[in-house]
């Protein structure tokens, strides 16, 4: 039987090839072709190790007949299409850790600059001038460091800080009260951290839920002086409100690594007061490029010739013989775990995930990913069935699962319970023809619903006339209704309303529906 051919088409540390032989593979490494050069030679090969020169386009992996698997050696995947690659069949894999240190200590590197305003001062000094009256700086010793995410970089970022003796506070919806005494922070709401923070630094994924998470009204809620750091994800910050609160001077200083267009060639904070950027160098050392380009060969000669799937982007970890039968459950889960994740206000501590019936036979751990894959998408843009479960662990989640091969009202049924601040919340799901995800209860109440597209989700006050002013309000704002699902606890109760639409809805709509008589809790979701 022939090895399995990989090719490495951009730079990386000579040792990643020498790990593909010794885990035999066969191994090129060509860099810097052209793309129609790279389209030419695909088609030899099992797999595609890369950085982020290498654009793996839909015309490249038409050609790649061969081709099994493509391995990024770093976080991000722009240059790959994703959704063809999965339709091709052929797995994405990247390596989401090894950059960790060195993000954070670039966090860490941008808190002291700021704190003593070194990249001013050196501009200065190396002018000819003597400055030494112009730099005030702040002890970074005994000050607040407020945490925005407190994953894998966050908690190394926190260990750091803590060493430089700073008192560290940190919002995460994922982080559990258990997790933040074993990092030695305080778990706060966002809010909190705002008011209490002297130095903030954001160490969250870009999603809807993130993006702009210090927008201008949030800015305007942080304590005056503070100084804010990203090293993160562009986007994370409103850039124009951020100028705004260093010209004020409620803002003291600002470092950021990454902006929200890239490359930052002109940027509305460029020559803002005591405002320092980087190009993006949050990965940029010797050790991580290493790393990566290590773990990269690991994996892909791993899946290549023992089968194993290690931070796959789009594909499970499952065996060929289980896949047909799993794939509809896994799908009902992600949807009802996504469901949940849209839903269920208050911090995340406890994930219950309970199969009945016919879905009490099958292997459970691919569902338990799916349920965490939808519910934490929200969240995060690069968590999958595979590290779903990592990620769950490394925030302190605790994940149970329980079989009951019992059937009652369904022949199968997937249950989701969460632990929240606000007590536990429960939806349940099943399969209508063996393969067609439903809803059947929402926290509680009764309801048979489809998960797709553009939803609208409002828990109301079960009133005459209520139906009527919700589609009055839709049909006004042109927006067309799909389908259309109620249940109710009991007559006059709590109802709760679910409908697709055609379209995603405005805010301002939102809010009009939020403010007419009877309405609880009004939610825009997508699946």
């Amino acid at each position: 039987m022939s090895k399995p051919r990989v090719l490495i088409s951009d730079k990386m540390d000579p040792n990643a090839a020498r790990i593909f032989e010794e885990n035999g593979c066969d191994v090129d490494v060509i860099t810097g072709e052209t793309p129609e050069q790279l389209i030419a030679r695909i088609g030899d090969y099992d797999g595609l190790a890369i950085r982020s020169a290498t654009k793996v386009t839909k015309e490249v992996l038409d050609a790649a007949t061969n081709l099994k698997v493509i391995g990024r050696a770093g976080i991000g995947v722009d240059n790959v299409d994703i959704p063809y690659a999965s339709s091709k069949g052929v797995v994405v894999m990247n390596t989401p850790f090894g950059n960790s240190i060195t993000t954070a200590e670039h966090a860490i590197a941008m808190i002291m600059a700021l704190a003593r305003q070194i990249p001013a001062a050196n501009t200065r000094t190396q002018a000819g001038e003597w400055p030494k009256n112009d730099f005030m700086g702040v002890e970074v010793t005994g000050k607040t460091l407020g945490l925005i995410g407190a994953g894998n970089i966050g908690s190394i970022v926190a260990s750091r800080a803590q060493g430089l003796k700073m008192k560290v506070i940190a919002f995460d919806p994922f982080l559990s009260a258990e997790r933040a005494v074993e990092m030695g922070v305080e778990k706060v709401e966002l809010d909190g951290l705002l008011s209490r923070a002297d130095f903030i630094t954001l160490h969250t994924p870009l999603t809807a839920e993130t993006k702009n998470i210090l927008s201008a009204e949030n800015l305007a809620k942080t304590k005056k002086g503070v100084r804010i750091v990203n090293c993160a994800r562009g986007g994370l910050i409103d850039e124009a409100a951020l100028r705004e609160g260093l010209e004020s001077g409620h803002i003291a200083g600002a470092a950021l690594d990454v902006f929200e267009k890239e490359p930052a060639k002109d940027n509305v904070l460029f020559g803002a007061p005591n405002f320092i950027c980087t190009p993006h160098l949050g990965a940029s050392t010797t050790e991580a490029q290493v790393n990566v380009a290590l773990q990269v060969a690991e994996q892909l000669s791993d899946y290549l010739v023992n089968g194993g799937v290690t931070n796959a982007l789009n594909m499970p970890s499952l065996s060929a013989e289980e896949a047909p039968k799993l794939k509809p459950y896994m799908a009902l889960a992600e949807k009802l775990g996504s469901l949940v994740g849209q839903l269920a206000h208050g911090n995340l501590s406890r994930i219950g995930v309970e199969v009945e019936g016919h879905a009490a036979t099958l292997n459970i751990k691919p569902i338990t990913g799916a349920v965490l894959a939808g519910l934490m998408r929200r969240y995060s843009d690069t968590v999958n069935m595979v590290n779903a479960p990592f990620i769950a662990k490394e925030r302190g989640m605790e994940v149970r699962e329980i079989r009951n091969e019992r059937e009652g009202a369904y022949s199968t049924l997937i249950r989701i319970k969460v632990d929240t601040d606000m007590g536990e919340r429960t939806v349940a799901g099943t399969l209508f023809g063996k393969s067609q995800p439903r809803l059947v209860d929402i926290f509680g109440i009764g309801i048979e619903a489809d998960l797709d597209g553009h939803m609208l989700y409002i828990s109301n006050e079960d009133a005459p006339g209520f139906i009527g002013r919700i589609g009055s309000i839709l049909g006004e704002a042109g927006i067309n209704i799909g389908t259309f699902h109620l249940g109710r606890r009991a007559t006059g109760g709590e109802a709760v309303l679910l409908l697709s639409v055609d379209q995603e809805i405005p805010e301002s709509v939102l809010k009009t529906i939020c403010d007419a008589q009877g309405v609880r809790t009004v939610k825009a979701l997508s699946f």
